[in-house]
């Protein structure tokens, strides 16, 4: 008795897709303790991520007027282009379900940073702060990353950085 041809794959239910990536984005920034440590935290939407950083009053470095630290604002700028830049290269296999985004396997290794340079445009305020990262470049051992931060406007930015980053070399 032969089979009817097999036709065309059915796309995979919407919510078991996002909750794949939602596992690879838990995993990989679960995978570095500084990220929990400040308390930063992702929004997911797509391959688009968005950084938090929730204010504290911790993270203040000049009481006077008062202003967010320039190192809190620094790791701010480059945890988001290291998770942007490992996010980017985690995508393709988080889409096809690969070993990379499955439970109880180890995070992913990160890029590691060659050179950062962050500039201070403005005060950063006591309040919640965002980041975005744009991968300029990525090849197969370097990357170079843009990061640009804000507090209420996204017009207005109070740092932005550029990092350029060795990545971990690829399995298989």
């Amino acid at each position: 008795m032969s089979r009817p041809p097999a036709g065309p794959a059915r796309p995979e239910p919407v919510q078991v897709v996002k909750e794949r990536r939602d596992r690879a984005l838990a995993a990989l920034v679960g995978g570095v303790p500084f990220i929990g440590f400040l308390g930063i935290r992702f929004d997911r939407r797509g391959d688009e991520l968005t950084a938090l950083l929730p204010y504290e009053d911790r993270l203040i470095g000049n009481p006077t007027l008062p202003a967010l630290h320039g190192g809190v604002t620094a790791a701010f700028l480059e945890v988001t282009a290291i998770v942007e830049l490992a996010w980017t290269q985690l995508w393709d296999e988080t889409e096809t379900g690969r070993p990379a985004a499955q439970p109880g396997v180890l995070p992913p290794r990160l890029p590691k940073t060659i050179d950062f340079t962050v500039d201070y445009l403005r005060t950063g305020l006591p309040r919640d702060a965002y980041a975005r990262a744009r991968v300029n470049r990525s090849g197969r051992r370097y990357a170079s990353v843009h990061v640009e931060a804000w507090q209420d406007n996204r017009a207005r930015l109070f740092a932005q950085a550029t990092g350029h980053f060795l990545l971990p070399a690829r399995d298989g």
